[in-house]
């Protein structure tokens, strides 16, 4: 489909893609969602946690709710998401990775963007215990690029499942962390990498014989990060072989069920390839919505809605 028009339009103060991103990441608090935690056993033995907010009414609708690069589902973008979404009528899965729901996981392995086995295994479980005609997807960065690639893959996309919407998503990984390795990204850069040196610690003391003090001081920036430990704990050759094979943009044309992307053209972690206009263009199921504000999954409302919480409910409902 061709792009869809914006109307996204906020305050002077949220026209600066910077302001806009820490609002939402730092400033922002959402209250009045109540989430009851289910943990389910993945078929390697680890396991995930599932924050579960309900809908005040029965109903037969779920939106699976997917945070972003050491995120978890207290974020205030996911919890922003569910209170909307519950108040009319949806019931909210808010799915934390592996490693990302205040506990470790069990195995050296962790979460990446392309980790689609582990969505496929959250919505087996959902399809075999729960009774939902209509299932969506929500997903924002690395979880918008993850949804992407498994609508996108050769799976066995469930009939209940009917659409879906990615918000700031690097498409192309490679081209994303060439952004944030620029110094534009430095403050935030430096923020990812200590939370991920930190669970990497964690692991070093998990897994001893995996990963060295030698190998931690090796990692001076985030690609460093992910040729030492995210390409090798998920079995890619390196960094770029991980970018490669997990960026969601050769996956977007097969896409079959409607998605909308909403990337801001001020976004400061998204490069020119994360844009794709191209794909969008020719497959009748994709929208690409490219606001110039917005940030990095900033996107400002009255009333602490912010116009993607909006923007999703409309889409949702209209499929």
């Amino acid at each position: 489909m061709p792009q869809v028009a914006s109307e996204y339009t906020p305050p002077f103060l949220f026209r600066n893609g910077h302001f806009a991103t820490i609002y939402s990441g730092i400033i922002r608090s959402v209250n009045g969602v109540v989430q009851k935690r289910e943990r389910i056993i993945l078929s390697d033995g680890d396991f995930l946690d599932l924050d579960w907010s309900n809908s005040k009414t029965l109903t037969k609708k779920l939106v699976v709710l997917l945070h972003g690069l050491e995120g978890d589902a207290q974020r205030p973008y996911i919890t922003g998401s569910a209170k909307i979404l519950n108040q009319n009528g949806y019931d909210t899965c808010a799915v934390n990775y592996r490693g990302c729901s205040g506990e470790p996981n069990k195995m050296y392995r962790s979460y990446h963007s392309g980790a689609t086995e582990d969505l496929i295994e959250v919505l087996d479980h959902i399809l075999n215990t729960r009774d939902y005609s209509e299932i969506y997807l929500k997903g924002f960065s690395l979880g918008g690029n993850l949804l992407l690639k498994y609508l996108g893959e050769d799976n066995n996309v469930p009939k209940e499942l009917k659409g879906a919407v990615a918000i700031s998503v690097p498409c192309n990984l490679h081209d994303s962390c060439k952004q944030l390795l620029s110094p534009k990204n430095i403050l935030y850069a430096i923020k990812f990498k200590g939370n991920l040196l930190d669970k990497l610690r964690e692991k070093q003391e998990m897994f001893p014989d995996k990963i060295s003090d030698a190998d931690i001081k090796k990692i001076k920036t985030l690609k460093d990060f992910d040729d030492i430990y995210t390409s090798k704990a998920h079995n890619f050759k390196d960094a770029l072989d991980y970018y490669e094979k997990s960026s969601s943009l050769q996956f977007l044309p097969s896409i079959k069920v409607p998605s909308l992307i909403i990337n801001a053209k001020d976004d400061s972690f998204l490069g020119p390839e994360c844009y794709p206009v191209k794909e969008t263009d020719e497959n009748s199921h994709l929208y690409l919505e490219t606001p110039n504000y917005g940030g990095h999954v900033g996107f400002w409302g009255k009333n602490n809605i912010t116009y993607t919480e909006k923007r999703a409910l409309e889409f949702f409902n209209s499929i």
